[in-house]
C-alpha cells in the first residue's frame, strides 16, 4: 500500500510517499481502508520536532474516515465494510490505517466520508472545551485563540449555541477575521499578540468594558497564555489545549490564581483516548450529534491527494488557511 513516511525531522519536504506492507489489526484494533485523512497542527509539530513520535521512520496522521477492512480479536459492535471515522495514534496518511476499536466511530446517518474525516479530533475537542472542561454558561463571554482554524470554527458555533453573551477571537489577518465572523464570533482581534501580549489584554478589556472574559481557550501557550490569564474576569477560567508556540511549560500558582479566583485546566484528546476512552466516546457522540442537527459545521477549505501531503503541511504552516484541510486517499 502507499503511505506517507517521515524519515527525518524538518520541513514539509521530509514527507515521502513509500510502498509498505498493509498493517493487520491486533486484538482490540480495527483496520480501515482510508478514504480521507485529516491534517492537524499536531502533525506539523511531529514532522518538525518529533512531537509524539517514538522513533523514525514514522507515519503521521491522527484521524481518518473510511470503511472497516478487518477486525482484530475481541472487537464487537463494528462490521467489515462499515463506514467509520477514527482517531489513530499515527499512520493515518496511508491507504490502510489501524486504530483502537475504542476510538473508531460509526459515521452518523446522513454524513459522507468527506465530512466524517473532519470529525474525530476537532469535534470532540471543541465539545470538551465549551462544555466538559470550559463549562461555559449562558451569558458568559469567551476568547478563542486561532478563531479561524478548525477547532476555532466549531467552538464559535458551539459557544453561540450554548448561549454565550459574546464570543471573541484572535486571528492573524483581516481575511481570517471575515471568515470567523461567519462562524459565531462577535469581535476579532487581529495582530501578532505573541510579540505584544499586552496589546491583547488591552483589546479584551476595552471590548468588555474593563471586565475581562469568563473563559479563554488557548492552543498556543507562551506569551498568549500569560495574556489570556491577564484577560480573565473575576472567577474566570483558562483551558490550555495545546502548545503551538513550543514554549517552555507554563508555570502558574498562587500569585496568579488567588487575587481574582481564576482557574486553569487542560485538555488533550490524544491523551484522553488512552486514559479515558469511554469519556472520549461520550464527547464524540455529543459532538457528532451537533453536526447532524446542523448546530455546527466545519468547512473543508482545501483537499490534497495523499502524495501531496507536503503541500498540505505547507499551507497549514503558512497560517493562511481556514477551516479543515484533508488528504484524499481513496
Amino acid at each position: 500500500m502507499r503511505a506517507i513516511e517521515l524519515g527525518e525531522y524538518g520541513g514539509p519536504e521530509v514527507l515521502k510517499a513509500v510502498d509498505v506492507d498493509v498493517p493487520e489489526p491486533a486484538a482490540g484494533q480495527v483496520s480501515i481502508d482510508v478514504a480521507y485523512a485529516g491534517v492537524n497542527f499536531a502533525d506539523l509539530k511531529a514532522r518538525a520536532e518529533g512531537y509524539r513520535v517514538d522513533a523514525l521512520p514514522a507515519r503521521l496522521g491522527l484521524e481518518v474516515s473510511g470503511r472497516v477492512r478487518a477486525l482484530g480479536a475481541g472487537v464487537t459492535g463494528l462490521a467489515v465494510g462499515q463506514e467509520v471515522a477514527a482517531l489513530t495514534s499515527g499512520g493515518g496518511y496511508a491507504e490502510v490505517a489501524v486504530a483502537d476499536a475504542a476510538t473508531v466511530f460509526p459515521v452518523p446517518v446522513g454524513l459522507g466520508l468527506r465530512t466524517a474525516a473532519t470529525l474525530p479530533t476537532v469535534l470532540p475537542t471543541a465539545q470538551a472545551l465549551v462544555h466538559a472542561v470550559g463549562r461555559l454558561q449562558p451569558g458568559e463571554t469567551v476568547l478563542v485563540h486561532g478563531a479561524a482554524g478548525g477547532i476555532g470554527t466549531v467552538v464559535g458555533r458551539l459557544a453561540k449555541a450554548a448561549g454565550a453573551g459574546a464570543v471573541y477571537g484572535t486571528v492573524s489577518s483581516s481575511a481570517k477575521a471575515a471568515y470567523a465572523r461567519e462562524h459565531g464570533y462577535d469581535e476579532l482581534f487581529t495582530g501578532d499578540f505573541a510579540r505584544d501580549p499586552g496589546a491583547l489584554e488591552k483589546a479584551v478589556r476595552a471590548a468588555t468594558g474593563g471586565r475581562g472574559v469568563d473563559l479563554v481557550l488557548d492552543p498556543v501557550g507562551g506569551p498568549l497564555f500569560e495574556a489570556g490569564l491577564a484577560s480573565l474576569a473575576v472567577f474566570g477560567r483558562l483551558v490550555s489545549f495545546g502548545n503551538a508556540s513550543s514554549a517552555a511549560p507554563w508555570q502558574v500558582g498562587q500569585p496568579e490564581l488567588y487575587p481574582t479566583g481564576i482557574s486553569v485546566s487542560g485538555f488533550s484528546i490524544l491523551t484522553l483516548s488512552q486514559t479515558a476512552p469511554d469519556a472520549l466516546r461520550a464527547l464524540a457522540e455529543a459532538a457528532f450529534a451537533k453536526v447532524v442537527d446542523g448546530t455546527v459545521v466545519l468547512p473543508v477549505t482545501a483537499e490534497f491527494p495523499l502524495a501531496d501531503a507536503a503541500e498540505a503541511h505547507r499551507l497549514l504552516g503558512s497560517r493562511t488557511s481556514t477551516g479543515k484541510l484533508l488528504l484524499k486517499v481513496a
